[in-house]
């Protein structure tokens, strides 16, 4: 099994989780003919005009560097959601993010449809304690609109000195209008996995986020367990992590074939993942939970899985992020943030803006025959209706947080309750169909 260092599947941008670095110089490709040569000077001498212009015309003084910057800011943030350009303070941030702590609320977001979306919050972190849920849409941080901020721009916002208040205003489908919550942040410290042992010897595994520990724990649970007759992998609200997790998690079950691969333009970064051969439990009875939260490696894992025909997926459609990104230093002070592949499952799908169907697709709870169908919209759409409802806030205040949407204070000891696991819909559904499926092994 090939192993790519450094490579971060971590769920878009998020107050959680950063990208690695790469030490990697941004040289120019040289033309291939005087033609090319001639195309890239003309685009060149374009470029050079319009900002001739802006320094001499624009009504505020900028100097060349500010508009350089905002060049670049503006080139990146159109190529796609999660590319963008970092400057001296933002790569100062990253480097806080991926190598000591820092406050957070413990979310991961993206962009849907043009609209700052929750991923996910991780369990037991303040976003999750304050109720904050996956299909959130972020309407304002603090007094600051979201409409047509960038993601690093909103992250940035959201993180801060541990024990330092920060409101947001949510877009919640189920609710009639926008509300506020108010968040405490603090030092993210995350337990990625846990489980317990069902009835009928069915081991239930949960996977919160793929850290540097995740096939090491996931081991040891099972170990724990002792012998299970199958398993429940529950990777609901899980946005991602490091790709070399992901792939660890499915070479324990899967024995041999593709696990995932990678392509882009650039040969080096073309990849194909292997399963070792040493699946230790490569027959055990399998099931795994998905939901929109779902993103990234966790849809990897799901995805495999079900190309590989070694589980049945449970739940609700993921989220739908599968490409790769990598930060590049140009200078000692700036980078850019790169997506340089995407990722694509066995059977050659891509998860990128599809995410993962499950096999048997179950609603977390009870479905209300009212739900709110207006955010099945397209992208403009959506920010018409957005900018509709900020018109709305600036004459009244919002709602303050349903008081309905009380979520448990505490991870392992709430989420491992007999009387939670009993009123999960999805969970049920999950553990029968492992109960049919030891039946038909025996």
């Amino acid at each position: 099994m090939k192993n790519k260092k450094f490579i971060a599947l971590g769920a878009v941008s998020a107050a959680i989780a950063g990208l690695f670095v790469y030490n990697t110089s941004l040289n120019a490709l040289q033309p291939t003919n005087d033609g090319a040569q001639d195309t890239k000077l003309a685009a060149f001498a374009k470029f050079t005009k319009v900002v001739g212009t802006i320094q001499k015309y624009y009504v505020d003084e900028l100097s060349l560097d500010d508009i350089i910057k905002k060049s670049l800011q503006g080139l990146l943030a159109n190529l796609d959601a999660h590319s963008g350009y970092l400057d001296e303070k933002q790569y100062k941030d990253l480097k806080v993010e991926t190598e000591g702590e820092f406050g957070g609320l413990g979310i991961t977001v993206g962009m849907k449809n043009g609209a700052l979306t929750v991923i996910a919050p991780i369990e037991g972190t303040p976003a999750y304690k304050a109720g904050v849920q996956a299909g959130d849409i972020i309407l304002k941080i603090n007094d600051q609109s979201t409409i047509n901020m960038t993601i690093d721009e909103a992250v940035n916002l959201m993180r801060g000195k541990p024990k330092t208040k920060i409101d947001l205003t949510i877009v919640r489908k189920t609710e009639a209008k926008p509300f506020k919550i108010s968040i405490i942040r603090d030092i993210i410290n995350i337990q990625s996995v846990y489980g317990k042992k069902l009835e009928g010897d069915i081991a239930y595994i949960r996977v919160t986020s793929f850290d540097k520990k995740v096939v090491e724990a996931v081991k040891k649970e099972l170990e724990k367990i002792k012998n299970p007759k199958g398993i429940v992998l529950d990777l609901r609200n899980n946005p991602g992590g490091l790709l070399d997790q992901a792939v660890g998690l499915v070479d324990m079950f899967v024995e041999k074939g593709i696990i995932v691969s990678q392509k882009g333009r650039v040969a080096d970064e073309n990849v194909v993942y292997d399963a070792s051969g040493k699946a230790a439990y490569k027959n055990l009875p399998m099931a795994v939970l998905i939901n929109g939260g779902s993103a990234s490696a966790s849809e990897i894992v799901s995805g495999s899985l079900q190309d590989n025909k070694r589980a049945v997926i449970v739940g609700e459609k993921s989220f739908g992020k599968g490409s790769v990104q990598v930060v590049l230093p140009i200078d000692k002070t700036d980078a850019i943030r790169l997506t340089i592949a995407r990722y694509y499952l066995p059977s050659g799908r891509t998860i990128q803006a599809v995410g993962v169907t499950p096999d048997v697709a179950v609603a977390a709870g009870v479905v209300k025959d009212n739900v709110d169908e207006s955010f099945s919209v397209k992208e403009a759409d959506l920010k018409q209706h957005l900018q509709g409802e900020l018109e709305k806030l600036e004459k009244e205040k919002p709602a303050d947080k349903p008081q309905s949407e009380k979520l448990p204070k505490t991870k392992k000891e709430e989420a491992l309750s007999d009387e939670n696991m009993a009123k999960d819909l999805q969970l049920q559904t999950a553990i029968g169909i492992v109960k049919a499926l030891i039946i038909t092994k025996k």
